[in-house]
């Protein structure tokens, strides 16, 4: 059975133009996800119940790819999720690998470090003191305190992180914190923004900082001080001293090819689906159009794309030096060398695209998306799309799939049941026990849950429905 969907998946692959070299490669890689089903049955390494693994197989630890040499992979990672910028994509990615090797998460009490308070260690479920249980991965959003990051991280820790240009950047953040923050709350529209930000903006009003300069927040930086060469220069070399890479949305593919590079990790675990990803039309509308066309509240003159990128200098001098950067990374790694690996790893999330998903990989809204379970949360003026599963798949695909498209909180409640089971307390530095801050707060007549997350001051910044199936990814919805 394997092998006739293989050969039917073959043939649909077959109308695509591409010369003899491509068409091999497309075998190649479609005939190995046959063999990595029947993995099932002669692989031993599949045998292990309490693992999860994905469709494609991770190398081993003595047998890595021959393009990574001998390194071997790293497991000690910190990503600082910066907002808008691509981010929930690549904590998806950290989640499946962490989850597929059995390593152990730093997960918040709630969804978010005390943001937007600086991190602390103590934010960190089961953290007992420095070094007392180390964490592998660390991903959540946070603003970025590097002594209270140390107290939790191992000494090897690979930190990274990503940004965006400033003014796609505004776009995403009006959009989605404009119930949010207060400054986005009183404008008509980004554009009536842009021209005069004074006039909405207050810095002493919480939940401003998503209205200026918050990549350079997030980085645990001064995002209201006035602008000077002098201070982006200092923030700057704070950011090379604490992170080993900085990635960029803008070129996401590549970025993960120089990422999995520096983690030394085989090309098939930066492969990924797009996730918490908006519909580029206002929600008094229906249909879906491209992202060159804006909802009319987002819409923006060259003229107020000039004025954000002064009024977000700070985040725009960031993005400049280190766009610089990343382009000298790419000198390095080799032009040729990058294209034929992010041709390879789009060839495969194509391969991916068309075994996992309906509707040809096309993201839904999530009211059309038939279990409820894997609905991604919604905020702001335009809806946050998401995916369904194909029909048909065996177990082992399905579970595979389905860890590339759950959304962020039903994934981060999924480690955290498993890595800290309910009825257990755990005690934080000093021996004083923390009480679990359970966020499903009461059940619903159909039997759902509603989840609630709170801001660092306990005001309640949004609500999102689980059902209990979702912590279990060994239960099936057909």
């Amino acid at each position: 059975m394997a092998f006739r969907r293989s050969a039917r998946r073959m043939r649909w692959l077959g109308c695509y133009r591409l010369g003899p070299i491509w068409k091999a490669l497309l075998v190649f890689v479609v005939i190995a996800f046959a063999g990595q089903l029947l993995g099932v049955i002669f692989n031993k390494s599949w045998m292990q119940p309490e693992r999860p693994h994905s469709l494609y197989s991770l190398p081993s630890e003595d047998s890595q790819e021959a393009s990574l040499g001998s390194c071997q992979p790293h497991i000690h990672i910190m990503f600082l999720k910066t907002h808008k910028t691509a981010s929930s994509t690549v904590l998806n990615l950290l989640y499946r690998f962490g989850e597929e090797r059995g390593l152990k998460f730093a997960l918040p009490v709630g969804y978010q470090f005390g943001y937007p308070l600086p991190f602390i260690a103590q934010r960190v479920k089961g953290y007992r003191g420095p070094h007392v249980a180390e964490f592998d991965i660390m991903g959540n959003h946070m603003r970025f305190n590097k002594p209270e990051v140390e107290k939790v991280m191992p000494a090897d820790t690979f930190y990274f992180s990503i940004l965006r240009d400033p003014v796609a950047l505004a776009e995403s953040s009006y959009a989605y914190y404009k119930n949010v923050a207060p400054a986005f709350r009183r404008a008509k529209g980004l554009g009536d923004f842009a021209d005069n930000p004074h006039k909405y903006y207050d810095p002493r009003l919480r939940n401003n900082h998503y209205a200026r300069n918050l990549m350079w927040f997030d980085f645990g930086l001064d995002h209201t001080s006035n602008f000077s060469l002098a201070l982006v220069k200092r923030g700057v070399a704070a950011v090379r001293r604490n992170f080993k890479l900085i990635l960029l949305s803008e070129y996401f593919d590549q970025s993960m090819v120089l990422l999995r590079h520096a983690l030394c990790w085989p090309l098939d675990a930066v492969v990924s689906f797009s996730l918490n990803a908006r519909q580029q039309v206002s929600s008094g509308r229906s249909g879906w159009v491209g992202k060159a066309a804006a909802p009319a509240p987002l819409a923006l003159t060259d003229k107020q794309r000039s004025k954000l990128r002064e009024w977000n200098a700070l985040d725009w001098h960031l993005y400049q030096a280190f766009n610089f950067t990343f382009w000298q990374e790419v000198e390095r790694f080799g032009r040729s060398r990058l294209e034929t690996e992010v041709a390879l790893l789009r060839t495969k999330r194509e391969v991916l695209t068309r075994i996992c998903l309906r509707d040809g990989g096309r993201p839904i809204e999530a009211s059309r998306i038939r279990d409820k379970t894997i609905r991604p949360f919604q905020s702001g003026l335009v809806k946050i799309l998401g995916y369904e599963l194909q029909s048909g798949l065996n177990n082992a695909t399905w579970e595979a799939c389905l860890r590339m498209i759950r959304p962020e909180i039903q994934y981060k409640d999924l480690l955290d049941l498993r890595q800290f089971p309910r009825a257990q307390q755990y005690p934080v530095a000093g021996g004083l026990p923390i009480r679990r801050e359970s966020s499903k707060l009461r059940i619903e007549d159909h039997g759902g849950k509603r989840l609630v997350e709170k801001d660092w001051d306990g005001t309640i910044l949004f609500r999102n429905q689980s059902l209990d199936h979702q912590v279990d990814s060994k239960v099936r919805f057909r």
